[in-house]
């Protein structure tokens, strides 16, 4: 019998982009990241990427594992195997209580980090938003170790977007450096993203509000000052030494979320956020905020305008969610979410979102852009409205959100990591090519 996954058919043809993607990473080792916006298929690359490699390796079976960062993007790609021909008893999924090991195994970061013999038993390992996987994330980063003890195990890093610049992202880049890039820009050229156009909306504290940001800021750049460092990676080891430096870094991390709080909930911006739903009755609205208070706040002010919304955050049940989702354009239209829609959701299709989390990280921010430009018939444009305080903190989340629509995919291919172990961060090489 051939593998499993020589029997995956899709029911359309794959994109230039993602053939070339695939050629890539095959053409680099089998080892590598591809960084996809949102909307481009990078599941199917996966899948595609999988098929290639398990052909060059000319054995009947060819045991892969798939990596995720949540529960729900199990059960979407076990449900996209299905849909492209692979049978049941060849797709297992593992996490929870739920430990089902078979030739193509879905299963969550967690469950791999306590379990090392899923990886070593896997030719192909594909770590899903792979971002996540950061030196930030000390435990999660162990998986690499594992992963490099096997010079022939093929490795696929998917992601929307990456800063390669970020030193956090070094072991990612070394053991999986990018074979292909194709961002937003290159995908609304392309004509496969609707054109995202941004409308920034400047909004101002009230007095109340000005002086606790003052004061907040002040405090934060106070406690820097004496400590030595504005790095939360940084304070959260001083926190974690203990003592009286401990305490500055205990209260330095008070402040910033004193203040982040604010920024999501300041009075004027989500008084302005309720009037932009306004403006577009019965289209379904996404708005990403930072804290769980500030959209609830913001639904209160959306319900007590006779404008029904809804909320969707970490603490809402797996279930709970899919009614919310089902019931979206029909029973209500604004969806309110911290963090939870950015990864791991097939939502239904929207184009405007109103962005009023203050955040400088370029993920989310392309995650979040990249859940509204999906391209559907008559479709051509989705709109970005971004409100924002001038004057403060927030007005990086404006430079942020242009960034990520302008960046394009530079493309690049770096030299196989070398094999059995992490090479060092020197021993990468760059060269370019086109596509």
């Amino acid at each position: 019998m051939p593998p499993a996954i020589s029997a995956i058919l899709f029911p359309f043809e794959l994109k230039r982009d993602q053939l070339e993607a695939a050629e890539a990473w095959i053409a680099n080792g089998c080892r590598g990241s591809v960084i996809f916006s949102t909307g481009t298929g990078k599941t199917e690359i996966a899948f595609e990427c999988a098929r290639r490699a398990a052909e060059l390796a000319g054995s009947d079976r060819f045991p892969i594992l798939f990596l995720v960062p949540r529960i729900v993007l199990v059960e979407q790609n076990v449900k996209r195997l299905h849909a492209y021909g692979i049978p049941d008893d060849h797709i297992g999924v593992y996490y929870g209580e739920r430990k089902d090991i078979r030739e193509i195994t879905i299963s969550t970061y967690q469950s791999a980090i306590n379990n090392h013999d899923l990886i070593r038993s896997a030719k192909m390992v594909v770590l899903d938003e792979v971002h996540l996987v950061s030196e930030s994330a000390v435990a999660f980063d162990s998986i690499f170790d594992v992963i490099v003890e096997d010079p022939g195990k093929a490795i696929l890093g998917l992601t929307a977007t990456i800063d390669e610049k970020d030193p956090k992202y070094k072991t990612i880049l070394t053991v999986a450096p990018a074979v292909k890039k194709y961002m937003i820009k290159d995908a609304v050229t392309d004509g496969r993203l609707a054109q995202p156009v941004v409308q920034p909306v400047q909004v101002s504290f009230t007095p109340e509000e000005q002086k606790i940001y003052d004061e907040t800021s002040e405090a934060i750049k106070d406690i820097s000052r004496k400590l030595q460092t504005y790095d939360p990676m940084k304070m959260t080891k001083i926190l974690m030494r203990g003592g009286s430096r401990a305490s500055m870094a205990k209260m330095w991390f008070a402040n910033v979320r004193k203040r982040k709080e604010l920024l999501s909930a300041t009075k004027r911006k989500l008084l302005k956020a309720a009037e932009l739903v306004k403006r577009h009755p019965n289209e379904r609205i996404m708005i990403f905020s930072e804290t769980i208070e500030s959209i609830r706040l913001l639904k209160d002010m959306l319900e007590e305008g006779d404008v029904p919304a809804q909320t969707i955050h970490n603490g809402v049940k797996p279930r709970e969610r899919q009614e919310i989702l089902e019931s979206w354009g029909k029973d209500y239209f604004p969806l309110l979410s911290v963090h939870t829609l950015e990864i791991g959701f097939d939502v239904p299709q929207v184009g405007i979102a109103i962005i009023i989390a203050s955040t400088s990280n370029m993920n989310q921010v392309a995650q979040r852009i990249g859940r509204v430009v999906r391209k559907v018939d008559g479709k051509d444009q989705a709109l970005v409205y971004v409100v924002y305080v001038s004057g403060t903190k927030d007005d990086n989340v404006l430079k942020v959100v242009k960034a990520a629509i302008e960046k394009d995919g530079e493309r690049t291919v770096r030299a196989p990591a070398a094999k059995g172990k992490r090479p060092a961060h020197g021993q990468k090489t760059l060269t370019k090519f086109s596509s």
